[in-house]
């Protein structure tokens, strides 16, 4: 093993092309007693050292250790830098030309430590412009968020260009389009992209660096589609966040970029009318939040609409969870949901005058025979500051049509209904599902609610710690049934000089999508949205069969319908708005109340490219937050005693996505099997859950079984 490459300019290793980031050092002529003194002691300083390796020379008598370069020092320096923090003496014969350590036994006592990171750590030689300069080895990242850029462009090309790479035929289009999606996550640096992006098929580097200067110079339109597929795709939810992405503080893109994965594709003005506004007043940053936090308001509203989601008719029932620190900007969304329901909100106004008119009748009658009748008024904006009681009488007067509920303070509910969180969870599970809602009462007095189907749409906004008071139970379907959105981490950003505020114009543009929502009623089926969701969960499925991610596989059932339901919301505003910029909005009123089935005809001619590709940024958004703030929580409470759901064996915690298929060879036996299932998922792996994965694997024609008791990939 060769840890110690260095470039041959300074006269060290011949042939070398790469600096490495790793330094291997030799450690030899120890006594027997020596030995254990010196291990702990490269142990306790592995932090300081950057330890990545140690094991014992197979021969015994000495060890190779391996850290991380530190770059200002050549390699003599840091040779002697080690061996002064050590206190042991390096084997100085090899402190120029780099010295190859044949391994270890394959005894794991032999090997003492091993860091992943000693896989993915390389480094690219910097351009000979940077070197013809003077400005000596500028070294960049060779990573974004711990992903390796070979692997990131390994990937790119697997979903955007059938796995292959660029050839003499179209190396020049490939490398330019390359560039352009690259910039966003390389600093908008032409050497940094230099040192990442290959010459493929003998394209002659001044050529290629030609094709990167034209990618630096063309047009911004957001962070690209493919890079965040890309991204999505080799992202699992426990990746640490923001360590090596450097972004320009003042360019709006990197920002939004470099702040979350999940935003949405190409430029924000193909966004619908209503949905536009919303997101310019609170900055592109918080896109998908305010969009997560308006789709149950837009729901609410098409109350009428009812969309097939694999055979199954539902109203949009949307609940959604807004989280994010304090001051992260989450006060920006409160102002846009009220434009958007405020229609709906007049009428309650009207409605509670009437109510306050009751009162103050019943309390002049107080002591007469004669009572006023208590009016059953539809208000539809209710208060989650209630008793169950009384929310459930509200909501069994809504007139067949949604309710909603907002709250800017999730603690509200938390401390409401602290001891009737169950209560509230059913009937937010039935409301998502509109089945029916029942509550029965012994005394005369008590409230009794008959709700054929419960429609009750809920947006709540609070801190991370907040959500886990709200969902308290992660068996039950209620976590699952919750569209989770997070704030970007703004900590460190710089004060706005002109922060993002709801204009009367924004407002006047979302309240008239709002006023056409409600005519619209009826059934409707969009057989490319539908393909769409049953292509992204069968994606899912096979990357978590391939890893054996229960966790993640579970959860992608009702994200695809929460996901549906939300981009059928953006598709709604899409027919409004062309309704508007055709005939104006009293013309568009008219035309939706003369041609009651105008709106279907429409939807299902909105179902384009743009708004389909927004289906996979709200799938996948869903779905890593779900991850990122429940999979330890859910895989805890399913390994629970107290849960008895399991029909398949033990239950075994579930790893992150480092998949046990592609650890494996073309060919591998069940030990093999059993071996990388124990290196992604721990100890608790048995010969019952490997057994099981290799038989979905056959059911799936991943895998065959072949006849001397070994597997091959198909």
């Amino acid at each position: 093993m060769n840890y110690s490459c260095l470039p041959n300019e300074d006269g060290s290793l011949k042939g070398s092309k790469t600096m490495s980031t790793t330094v291997g050092m030799d450690i030899d002529h120890l006594t027997k007693e020596e030995m254990p003194t010196v291990r702990e002691r490269i142990l306790q300083q592995k932090e300081k050292l950057g330890l990545l390796m140690l094991e014992e020379s197979a021969r015994g008598g000495g060890y190779h250790l391996v850290f991380r370069r530190r770059p200002e020092l050549s390699q003599e320096e840091n040779l002697k830098w080690a061996s002064e923090l050590l206190g042991v003496k390096y084997d100085d014969g090899a402190k120029d030309i780099t010295r190859v350590f044949f391994t270890t036994t394959g005894s794991a006592e032999d090997l003492l430590f091993l860091d992943d990171e000693i896989f993915r750590l390389t480094r690219l030689t910097p351009s000979p412009s940077l070197l013809r300069e003077g400005s000596g080895q500028t070294l960049f990242p060779s990573s974004y968020h711990g992903i390796p850029f070979t692997d990131i462009i390994r990937k790119y090309w697997e979903l955007n260009n059938h796995g292959f790479e660029p050839t003499i035929g179209d190396r020049d289009t490939l490398t330019y389009q390359l560039a352009c999606d690259l910039r966003h996550i390389c600093g908008k640096n032409a050497d940094w992209l230099d040192q990442v992006i290959p010459c493929y098929n003998g394209f002659p580097v001044e050529e290629k660096r030609a094709k990167i200067k034209s990618a630096l110079s063309s047009e911004y339109n957001g962070f690209p589609q493919r890079l965040r597929n890309t991204l999505n795709a080799l992202t699992s939810p426990d990746l640490p966040k923001g360590e090596e992405g450097l972004a320009d503080e003042d360019d709006n893109d990197d920002a939004v970029a470099n702040s979350s994965l999940f935003t949405l594709p190409s430029s924000l003005k193909r966004m619908p009318m209503g949905i536009r506004d919303s997101i310019d007043a609170v900055g592109p940053q918080l896109s998908m939040p305010v969009i997560t936090a308006i789709c149950p308001c837009i729901g609410t509203l098409a109350t009428g609409v009812q969309l097939d989601v694999h055979g199954q008719k539902r109203g949009l029932n949307l609940i959604a969870y807004i989280a994010g620190d304090f001051a992260s900007g989450k006060g920006g969304i409160d102002p846009v949901v009220e434009a958007w329901m405020s229609e709906v909100q007049a009428l309650d106004k009207m409605y509670q005058v009437q109510e306050d008119e009751w009162r103050a009748k019943k309390r002049a009658a107080k002591n007469k025979k004669e009572q006023p009748e208590e009016p059953k008024l539809p208000v539809r904006c209710l208060t989650l500051n209630n008793t169950v009681a009384n929310l459930a009488e509200r909501l069994a007067n809504t007139e067949g049509k949604h309710a909603f509920s907002f709250t800017p303070e999730a603690d509200t509910v938390a401390q409401k209904w602290k001891s009737t969180m169950s209560d509230f969870s059913v009937m937010l599970r039935q409301s998502y599902d509109g089945t029916k809602y029942e509550r029965e009462a012994r005394s005369a007095d008590a409230v009794n609610v008959h709700i054929d189907k419960l429609l009750w749409n809920v947006c709540m906004c609070g801190t991370p710690d907040a959500l886990y008071r709200v969902v308290n139970n992660y068996t039950d379907g209620f976590q699952s049934r919750i569209a989770v959105a997070r704030t970007p981490d703004n900590t460190f950003a710089p004060l706005q000089d002109k922060p993002p505020v709801l204009t009367d114009r924004q407002r006047d543009r979302i309240q008239q999508i709002a006023h056409l929502l409600p005519l619209m009623y009826g059934e409707v089926v969009l057989p490319k949205l539908e393909a769409k969701g049953r292509e992204w969960v069968e994606r899912i499925r096979l990357e978590t069969m391939k890893n054996d991610d229960r966790t993640r596989a579970r959860q992608r059932f009702r994200v695809c319908v929460t996901a549906q339901r939300m981009t059928c919301c953006l598709m709604l505003c899409k027919v409004c708005e062309s309704l508007i910029q055709k005939h104006g909005l009293t013309g568009a009123e008219a035309q939706l109340k003369q041609q009651p089935g105008l709106w279907k005809e429409m939807l299902l001619k909105a179902q384009t490219p743009t708004m389909l590709e927004v289906y996979d940024v709200i799938a996948d958004s869903l779905l890593e937050n779900a991850l990122y703030f429940f999979r330890d929580r859910i895989e805890n409470a399913f390994q629970s005693r107290d849960y008895a759901g399991n029909m398949n064996g033990e239950r075994t915690k579930r790893g992150k996505n480092d998949s046990i298929f592609e650890r494996l060879d073309i060919q591998f036996s069940f030990e093999q099997a059993m071996q990388q299932s124990v290196a992604v998922k721990g100890a608790n792996v048995n010969h019952n859950t490997v057994r099981q994965m290799l038989k979905n694997w056959r059911k799936q024609k991943l895998v065959a079984l072949e006849e001397d008791g070994n597997y091959r990939k198909l």
